[in-house]
């Protein structure tokens, strides 16, 4: 794994986590925020991703994103919602728990679920992966994604209780997970690139499950009176835009 992967991966998320330390980011704020990732991950997905797995030979690749699909519908029994920006009992980013909400919180269970979701994601980017306009592009739509979600993951911590010091370590164990995920692959990948030659097209298809899980999660999600949100609609276009543009400027 290059150093500019791991300080992409690393930072940004850490980073985003700590700025709940400094200031409070308002729920419509983070919803616009998620609806532009939500909205790049499903643009690449379709304009990138998705032409490079079925340009392969295989015939399980469907298989694969189904598979993908299904371990995110899984983990979000474990996450609560984490990665989709939810905030499980919490009407408000900024109130406390009461101590009923505390006893029921499960750290443990948040933490696996959103620490192999990030594992899954950082896969693909291994640096013996073949195609290098793929990781580029993927790597910009995992940073935009994990912001988000590492605002989520320390606001929880610190309104259920959980000093800053455990907070600050889980959310570098959040950090860590995507590079180590990416490390794991470069090593698996060496083995099996030689004997599996799909080994990279599977695993990039799981993700491909796990972003339409995430991107339509986040995109089709209305409020309580369904009305149409004008911003979230402009953020949206913005998003897709953004992939459109950053597809045109790389190939």
């Amino acid at each position: 794994m290059s150093l500019i992967v791991f300080i992409a991966l690393f930072f940004p998320v850490l980073l985003g986590g700590l700025s709940v330390f400094l200031f409070t980011t308002g729920e419509k704020t983070l919803k616009l925020i998620l609806a532009f990732g939500g909205a790049f991950l499903l643009s690449l997905t379709f304009v990138e991703i998705i032409p490079e797995i079925y340009s392969t030979e295989s015939t399980l690749i469907g298989l694969f994103v189904m598979l993908g699909f299904f371990v995110q519908l899984l983990l979000d029994f474990l996450t609560k919602g984490v990665e989709h920006g939810h905030h499980s009992h919490h009407e408000k980013l900024n109130q406390p728990c009461r101590r009923e909400q505390q006893e029921h919180f499960s750290f443990l269970g948040i933490m696996i679920g959103i620490c192999i979701h990030s594992f899954l994601e950082g896969m693909p980017l291994s640096s013996n992966f073949g195609n290098e306009l793929i990781k580029d592009t993927l790597l910009t739509g995992i940073v935009i994604h994990n912001i988000p979600i590492s605002i989520v993951l320390v606001s929880l911590f610190l309104h259920t209780g959980l000093s800053k010091t455990k907070s600050i370590v889980l959310l570098i164990v959040f950090a860590l997970s995507s590079p180590f995920g990416t490390i794991t692959s470069y090593y698996v990948g060496a083995e099996l690139i030689a004997q599996y030659a799909h080994f990279f097209d599977y695993v990039l298809a799981m993700v491909v499950g796990i972003f339409l899980h995430i991107s339509t999660t986040i995109l089709f999600e209305t409020d309580e009176n369904h009305r149409f949100n004008f911003r979230k609609f402009f953020v949206i276009v913005l998003g897709f835009g953004a992939t459109i543009l950053l597809s045109i400027v790389v190939h």
